[in-house]
Formats: structure tokens, sequence, C-alpha cells
């Protein structure tokens, strides 16, 4: 039996196949990294200018390399925060209105706002912020950054609402829900966990973007190495910026490690593992086929799956018949006062006699 519903179980040949492409693949990656240490060596590049990172010139030390290299990090870190989380919530809140708004007097500003901001480049934003409104340059890069990233995100969510089956949106009117709340409730949280991984590729671009801070003088990670660089010489440029460049791939890997994670968790339920979900179904005892069958209490446990969760519907059980007892004997046991002859009289079908 096959281990995927996609493809067959790999056989001997094509593991064999398997091993030798990859022995061939990582080799070759391996001779063309060595062409270029090697290159570079004939080039000089591995001599003494990579002491700036342990042993600085100019009476410097290596803590105030790295101290420099630690401040502009925090202040890349720093913009990235706050221009992260605005930019999801007001390009979650454009996605819902475009999505949920029944006239086009909301839903037509909110689709002209997205297509404008995106179609701004991120460095105009700020000269606008900076220059015209004339806000501090962390404040130009905050701008920048969330106006088009809010722009972006919109469009990633809506694209992930209109990917849901039509019976979502169905099923949240059919139950009384309106537009705004149906998509609010039930279209969202399933379009965000669809469209996570684009999420979270655009929060890395808009970690990446900070790095244009420095055209509007803010002291963000990529100026501090270009004033490091203009400071202690210009051979010092490649360990300056390879330390950069390793610095921005170890924070965009521990943020897609961390997305992984977190889609891992929602996938999984990790919020509410170990509770069983509320059985969807009629609130009271549904009576097996046959006649005087007991009743099962199939549905009493769902109660309101809304607003009324965990609540137990009184139910009582339909008795067996009596050897020898008429269906006039049970109605009039249940009329008399019997209590267990009363969910008869909840179970008598329309136009049956009482008595």
């Amino acid at each position: 039996m096959s281990g995927s519903v996609l493809y067959d179980a790999p056989g001997p040949r094509a593991k064999r196949l398997d091993r030798i492409l990859n022995w061939t693949f990582s080799l070759a990656f391996v001779a063309i990294a060595a062409w270029i240490a090697y290159a570079w060596y004939q080039r000089g590049i591995f001599d003494d200018r990579w002491a700036i990172l342990w042993d600085p010139p100019k009476n410097q030390t290596a803590a105030d390399v790295w101290m420099s290299l630690a401040r502009g990090l925090g202040n890349t870190l720093k913009a990235a925060a706050i221009a992260a989380p605005i930019a999801l919530l007001i390009g979650g809140a454009i996605a819902i209105v475009r999505r949920g708004a029944r006239t086009r007097w909301l839903s037509g500003p909110a689709a002209v706002t997205t297509e404008l901001a995106r179609g701004l480049p991120v460095l105009m934003l700020m000269f606008l912020a900076k220059l015209v409104f004339g806000w501090s340059p962390l404040w130009s890069v905050v701008f920048g950054l969330v106006v088009y990233n809010a722009a972006v995100v919109a469009e990633i969510l809506r694209a992930g609402l209109a990917a849901l089956p039509k019976g979502q949106r169905e099923a949240g009117l059919s139950i009384g829900l309106s537009t705004m709340r149906t998509t609010l409730l039930i279209e969202l949280p399933q379009a965000v966990r669809i469209m996570l991984p684009a999420l979270v590729s655009q929060i890395v671009v808009l970690l990446k973007d900070t790095s244009l801070g420095y055209i509007v003088a803010y002291p963000e990670l990529l100026r501090t190495i270009k004033n490091n660089r203009d400071y202690f010489g210009d051979q010092y440029v490649i360990p300056l910026f390879l330390v950069g460049a390793t610095i921005y791939i170890l924070i965009n890997m521990g943020v897609s490690r961390l997305a992984t994670f977190i889609e891992r968790r929602l996938r999984e339920g990790g919020g509410g593992r170990g509770l069983k979900p509320p059985e969807i179904g009629p609130t009271g005892p549904i009576p097996q086929s046959g006649i005087g069958g007991p009743a099962r209490e199939e549905g009493a446990h769902a109660g309101d799956p809304v607003f009324a969760a965990g609540r137990r519907p009184e139910s009582h059980p339909v008795p067996q018949r009596r050897p020898g007892e008429t269906d006039g004997e049970r109605r009039r046991q249940a009329y008399h006062g019997d209590p267990a002859a009363q969910a008869l009289r909840a179970n008598t079908r329309t136009g049956d006699s009482e008595l």
C-alpha cells in the first residue's frame, strides 16, 4: 500500500537516483563555494582587513564596533516592531471593510486607498513624511512602511477571503449574522490561516525595507555599517557588509521559524488541545427508529453553539411499551400525570388524536 495519496513509495531505483542527485548537487555547490573563496583569496580578501572585527584601527576597540552595530540593529528592530503591528491592523481593517461592507460608499474608498498606497514607492512615502510633514526620521520610516505594507496586507487577506468556499459565507448569513460579522467571525480566521506564509513573507520584506531609512538620516543597521566604513576606510567594506548581511539573514530566518511554529500550532489546534468541540445538532432527544424505542441523547451537549455553548437542555427518555398496553392507555397515563409518559405528549404527531 502506498504511503501517500499523490504518489507511490519510491522503489530501490528511485532511492538510488535520489541519492545520486543529492550528492551531485551538493558537490556542485561546494565546488562553487570553493571557487568563490579561491577568487577572493587571489584578490587578497582574506588579509588583515578582517581584524576590524576584533582589533580595529584608529584607537578603537572591538566593543566600539560591535556596540555601534548593536545600536543600528536596535533601531532597525524598533522601526519594524512599530510598523508591523500597525500595518497588520490597518490592512486587516481594509480587507474586512472591502469584504463585509454592503454599500459601495465603504468598500469603494477602501479599494481606492489600497491601490494608491500600493502603487507608491516606500522611499517616496518616507520623503513625504520627512519633507512635507516634517516628522522625525523614525516616524518617517514608520509612516512609509505602514502605508505601503498595510495596502499589501489588505490585498493578501482579500485574496485569502476570495479563496474560501462560498458555503462559508452563506452559512454565516443563514444563521442571521450580518455580512460584516460573517467576514469578521467566520471568514477572516480561515483567511489568515491560509495566507499566513504570504503574511510572513511581507513582514520579512517590511524588516528589510527599514534599510531605506538611511536616506532620511535614520541610524538603522545599514547606515551604521556605512558610517563605520566611512570612518575606518574602504578596505573594510567587505567584512562590515558581510556581518550586516549575516545579521539580516539570521533575523529573517528567526521570523520564518516563528511563523512556521505558529502555523503548526494553528493547524494542530494547540490553543484548544485536549478539549472536545461541541456537538452540533438538535438540542433535544432524537428517538430511535421503531415504535417505542428509547430516546438518544445526541445533541444534548450542544446547546446553543454561539451564545449558550455547553447548556444541557432538559430531556426525558420515552418509556418502553409495556406488554399488552395500547396507545390509548399510554395517552391516558400521560394526561393523568404519569411523569414517565410526559415525553409521549411532546412526541405526538400532528393530526393524532389525544385520547
